[in-house]
C-alpha cells in the first residue's frame, strides 16, 4: 500500500510540475478554471458552470486526501482579464479576480491562505495568442504577428502614439477585434487554479482496496493498485448543492410615457439564468373643468423576459430579449371634445427589446409588444357643464399594444457597465 501511494504521489508531482504551457492529463485533472462575467470580479456560481466546476474539484481534492492520504502544500492562482477597455483597470480586476477565487477556495474547501500563490497577468495577451493559433479566424497570421510582435505600448515624447490593442482593432477595419470579442474574449476572463505540491502524512491502516475512482465532468481516474489509467467521458453527473448568487435589479422609467406627461416607475428583478421578472406602475391625474380637458389613466404591466445573445452571457440584465406580458389600464382622455372612459381594460402579449449600455449603471431598454387589448370604454361629450353619455362598446384590440424606451438605474453589486474609456 505505501508503494502504491508514493506511485501515485510521484505521478501527480510530475504531471503537476509541468507548468502552464503545457498540458498533462492528470494534471488537468487537478486544474480548475473558474470564469467571470464582463466587468465582474465576484465569483459568480450560476455562470458558466462555475458551481460545478468547483463542486467537482472539491470532491476531488477530498477523495485525493482520503485515499491517498495526500496533504496539498501549494496552489497557483493565475487570473487575467480580456483586452477590452483601461489597462489599468483590467490589471486590478484581474487581480481582485484571483483574491476572490481564493477566498472561494478557502471557504469551501478549507485550505489555507498561505499555500495559495496568487499571480495577476493583467490581460491575458498570452491566452489570446494561444487561441487566435489555434482558430482558422480570417487575418490570423496578421494577428498572431501582432500580438507577438508589437509592444502593448508604443510611445514617443511621453505620449501613448500606438500599440497592441489598436492595430489589432484597425485591422481589416476592425473586422478582427469583433471576431475576437465574440469568439474568444470571454475565454480570457478566467482565475485557473493549479495543484502544485503534495505530501504525504501518516493515514491510519485503511483496508486494501483494488480500485478508487475520482470522477469529474469529463475525465474519470482510476487508480488500481500497480498503475494508473485515465478515461474519459462525455458526462459525469454530480450532485450539486444550492448556492448563493449575486443580486441584480434595476428601476427605471419609460420615457415616452413621460413626454406624454404620464409619471412612471418600474422595476425588474433578476432571476437567474437570463430570466427576469419586471412590474410597472404608471399614474396621472391631469385636468382642467374649465376647458373640459382630462388627462387621467393609471394601471400597471407584469412581464417575465427571458435575455440572450453574446451581450446577454456576459451581463445580466442586457442585450436581446423576449418576453410575456400582462396589462390593467384605467383612463378618461377628453381634451376638448369627445372623450373617452374605461373603468378597466386588460390585455397581453408578446414582446420583444434590446438593453443598450449608455453609462456606467445606465441603460436605455427598447421594447416593442403586439398582443390583445380588451375591456369596456364609453364615448362622452362635455355640454354646458356637464358630461353627456353618447354610448358604451367593448373593445377588442389585436396589433401593437406597448411601446417602450426606458431609462433603465442598475442596482446590485457588480451590475455595471463600462466606464468612460473602455471595459471593466
Amino acid at each position: 500500500m505505501k508503494i502504491d501511494k508514493f506511485m501515485l504521489l510521484l505521478f501527480l508531482l510530475c504531471g503537476c510540475y509541468s507548468g502552464y504551457g503545457q498540458e498533462r492529463k492528470f494534471a488537468d485533472t487537478l486544474n480548475l478554471r473558474v470564469y467571470f462575467r464582463y466587468g465582474i470580479s465576484a465569483v459568480d456560481l450560476e455562470f458558466r458552470d462555475n458551481a460545478g466546476r468547483l463542486e467537482t474539484f472539491e470532491n476531488l481534492i477530498h477523495q485525493l486526501r482520503a485515499d491517498t492520504s495526500a496533504h496539498v502544500t501549494r496552489i497557483d492562482i493565475r487570473s487575467g482579464a480580456s483586452p477590452e477597455g483601461n489597462s489599468d483597470a483590467q490589471k486590478r480586476l484581474a487581480s481582485y479576480r484571483g483574491l476572490q477565487v481564493a477566498a472561494e477556495l478557502e471557504h469551501r474547501i478549507g485550505l489555507p491562505s498561505t499555500i495559495m500563490h496568487l499571480e495577476s497577468v493583467g490581460i491575458d495577451w498570452e491566452g489570446l495568442y494561444d487561441l487566435v493559433a489555434a482558430s482558422g479566424m480570417p487575418f490570423r497570421d496578421q494577428a498572431l504577428t501582432i500580438l507577438r510582435d508589437t509592444p502593448e505600448w508604443i510611445t514617443r515624447n511621453g505620449q501613448v502614439v500606438d500599440g497592441r490593442k489598436r492595430q489589432l482593432q484597425m485591422l481589416a477595419g476592425g473586422r478582427v477585434w469583433n471576431y475576437m470579442s465574440e469568439r474568444f474574449f470571454a475565454q480570457l476572463r478566467q482565475a485557473r487554479v493549479k495543484i502544485i505540491g503534495y505530501h504525504l502524512i501518516s493515514p491510519p491502516s485503511p483496508p486494501v482496496r483494488d480500485t478508487v475512482v475520482v470522477s469529474r465532468r469529463d475525465t474519470v481516474v482510476v487508480v488500481h493498485r500497480d498503475t494508473v489509467v485515465i478515461s474519459h467521458r462525455d458526462t459525469v453527473v454530480l450532485d450539486r448543492r444550492k448556492s448563493s448568487r449575486p443580486f441584480y435589479m434595476s428601476l427605471k422609467t419609460n420615457l415616452l410615457y413621460d413626454v406624454a406627461l404620464v409619471p412612471n416607475i418600474g422595476a425588474e428583478f433578476y432571476l437567474g439564468r437570463g430570466w427576469s421578472l419586471c412590474g410597472s406602475w404608471m399614474y396621472a391625474w391631469w385636468s382642467s373643468d374649465r376647458r373640459h380637458r382630462y388627462w387621467r389613466t393609471y394601471g400597471g404591466e407584469l412581464t417575465l423576459r427571458k435575455y440572450f445573445g453574446h451581450r446577454a452571457s456576459e451581463k445580466p440584465l442586457a442585450g436581446h430579449h423576449l418576453g410575456l406580458y400582462g396589462q390593467m389600464v384605467t383612463y378618461d382622455f377628453e381634451t376638448g371634445g369627445t372623450g373617452y372612459q374605461s373603468k378597466l381594460s386588460y390585455g397581453g402579449g408578446i414582446e420583444y427589446g434590446y438593453s443598450l449600455p449608455v453609462g456606467r449603471r445606465l441603460n436605455l431598454d427598447f421594447s416593442v409588444g403586439v398582443g390583445y387589448l380588451g375591456g369596456e370604454y364609453k364615448k362622452y361629450d362635455p355640454e354646458d357643464g356637464h358630461y353627456v353619455w353618447k354610448e358604451t362598446r367593448q373593445r377588442h384590440w389585436f396589433g401593437p399594444t406597448k411601446a417602450e424606451i426606458s431609462l433603465v438605474w442598475l442596482l446590485g453589486r457588480g451590475n455595471s457597465n463600462e466606464k468612460k474609456g473602455g471595459k471593466r
